[in-house]
């Protein structure tokens, strides 16, 4: 059995695609003899420390503005790491998770590893890069990280960018339950959907993400209007809260129904039609992998992980990000065509079950941290 302490800003039960990711694989891990403790920042109403499926959650006290809660984060993380005594230490994200990781290195000498989630304009590299002492920190991170895991070949080029060599870096795509989000039978589906309020005639869009800008949620609102005088059964589910939701409200017409923050969304992909995700910017998209593995048509933008994991029209489908006009005309053509949906959605699926298996990408990582270890 290894030890290691997983640093992230958030863990369950916020649920972006990075604390999904990390509350799928940590029990994973868990089962391939790795003893997980996750180090977190504390929000208001949850437990300083509890246990979820077997893994040691340890919330930080992270009071005041944003600077003193992340030199909070640091004090409090190194605190709790001496605590703990891990062999290895895992950051997600650069900032504060990084750099509690490097300062513990520097006190105890235990191999770090980290993994950049995002690329392009909202990733890590080009946000930190912005920030005041931004670049003397990627310097610094560059040569004191022991290992840089990746999920996209995007963010490859970005950390070889500021200097990390491509012998320090691994791709490790993430990773899905493939059991849990799995095709539901028609009767299934015709539960599902009564239980969920929707028409059993609906054709169903899903979005699944924050409502912010880089989402580009606004294009799927602003189209919606043409997309029902072509399918008047149509309609866009938008799973998630965010700073975009009041204009959108105001922009919604027909057919356009805001589920908030919802936690368990395997129901609402398994009655669903097809996943629609138009970012400008993703790293690999865990909502993607978890649309797929449920046997829907991704259609997705061109960024980030996408077009390494799709082949388009084969597996998903693939638009240029900010092309109304191509997202539109992509959105028309998959709902006219139920079997071409189903085929790449039965494509999908195996795409995700060969490569992106929750117990294939736990030993990636156990081999990994063996080899850092020894």
């Amino acid at each position: 059995m290894i030890r290691i302490a997983m640093i992230s800003h958030g863990y369950y039960p916020l649920i972006g695609g990075a604390e999904r990711q990390l509350a799928a694989v940590s029990p994973a891990l868990q089962a391939v003899g790795v003893e997980v403790h996750i180090l977190t920042r504390r929000h208001a109403d949850l437990p300083t420390y509890e246990e979820i499926e077997g893994v040691a959650v340890h919330r930080l006290p992270v009071p005041g503005p944003k600077f003193t809660a992340s030199l909070a984060f640091t004090h409090y993380g190194l605190q709790k790491i001496a605590e703990i005594r891990p062999q290895l230490i895992h950051a997600h994200e650069l900032f504060s998770a990084t750099t509690t990781a490097v300062r513990a290195k520097k006190r105890w000498g235990m191999p770090i590893v980290v993994t950049a989630h995002r690329s392009g304009p909202i990733g890590d590299v080009q946000r930190l890069g912005q920030k005041f002492l931004g670049h003397q920190r990627l310097r610094t991170f560059a040569g004191a990280v022991d290992h840089f895991i990746t999920i996209s070949r995007e963010i490859d080029g970005e950390l070889m960018g500021i200097g990390v060599p491509a012998e320090r870096l691994s791709f490790i795509p993430n990773a899905v339950d493939t059991t849990r989000f799995a095709p539901a039978t028609a009767e299934q589906r015709a539960m599902l959907r009564t239980q969920l309020g929707i028409p059993a005639e609906a054709e169903v869009v899903v979005f699944i993400g924050r409502l912010a800008p880089e989402k580009r949620v606004n294009h799927l609102v602003s189209l919606w209007p043409t997309i029902r005088q072509a399918h008047p059964n149509a309609h866009l589910l938008l799973l998630g809260v965010g700073p975009e939701e009041g204009k959108l409200r105001q922009m919604a017409g027909d057919g356009v129904r805001f589920c908030g923050s919802i936690d368990n969304v395997v129901p609402y992909l398994q009655t669903a039609d097809i996943f629609c995700l138009p970012s400008v910017a993703e790293g690999l998209s865990v909502a993607m992998l978890e649309a797929m593995s449920t046997g829907l048509t991704a259609l997705v933008t061109a960024v980030g992980g996408a077009p390494e994991t799709i082949t388009h029209s084969a597996n998903g489908w693939l638009v240029p990000p900010d092309d109304v006009p191509a997202l539109q005309q992509s959105l028309l053509t998959l709902l006219a065509n139920p079997a071409q949906r189903a085929s790449i959605g039965t494509a999908a699926r195996q795409t995700v079950l060969d490569q992106f298996s929750l117990s294939s990408i736990a030993l990636q990582l156990r081999g990994l941290y063996d080899k850092l270890v020894s």
